[in-house]
């Protein structure tokens, strides 16, 4: 079985144990992935992230659910683009291994991730997609009781951009 896989749907509308919030440093919603997350979820999760006090670039909180199939929303504050040379790599890898080290913390056994990065940050997803397979697969490595790990796309460019990071670096977990 393939522990890692992409797919292209809405991750609000996923059931899995978590799925993971690329959120804005204030955890309050935005736009994007972050802003349906927030609609989906409803009133409850503004509440929750508020008691938060928000989130550094590069880290991960775990909240509830609420309204959403998922069981709990792991947010995490990617990186704004300013051309790679301002630890962009190392700050989007670490918000792939903070949100799994939750996931495993928690006894979460799937978990679902969005294109962190990728919208309003700027991210080129082709570079995004690389260290996002890699981080995963070295998560996957160190936390075998998360048995699922969904990259889920929203559109087909991204959804190419990850099945090529995935098919570039085969790997036992992948």
């Amino acid at each position: 079985m393939n522990k890692l896989e992409t797919i292209q749907a809405d991750i609000t509308q996923l059931a899995v144990d978590a799925i993971v919030n690329a959120a804005n440093s204030s955890l309050l919603g935005g736009s994007g992935v972050d802003g349906a997350i927030h609609r989906a979820a409803g009133p409850g999760l503004l509440e929750e992230c508020r008691r938060l006090n928000g989130c550094p670039t590069g880290q991960a909180k775990l909240t509830g659910g609420h309204k959403l199939p998922a069981r709990h929303v792991i947010h995490t504050v990617g990186p704004v683009w300013r051309g790679g040379q301002q630890g962009e790599p190392e700050l989007l890898a670490s918000c792939y291994r903070e949100s799994m080290r939750l996931a495993a913390r928690h006894g979460l056994a799937s978990v679902a991730f969005p294109a962190i990065a990728c919208g309003a940050y700027g991210y080129p997803v082709e570079q995004a997609a690389r260290v996002a397979v890699a981080t995963l697969r070295q998560s996957l490595a160190e936390y075998p009781a998360i048995e699922k790990v969904w990259l889920v796309c929203f559109g087909e460019a991204v959804l190419d951009a990850y099945r090529a990071a995935l098919a570039e670096a085969p790997g036992v977990a992948g």
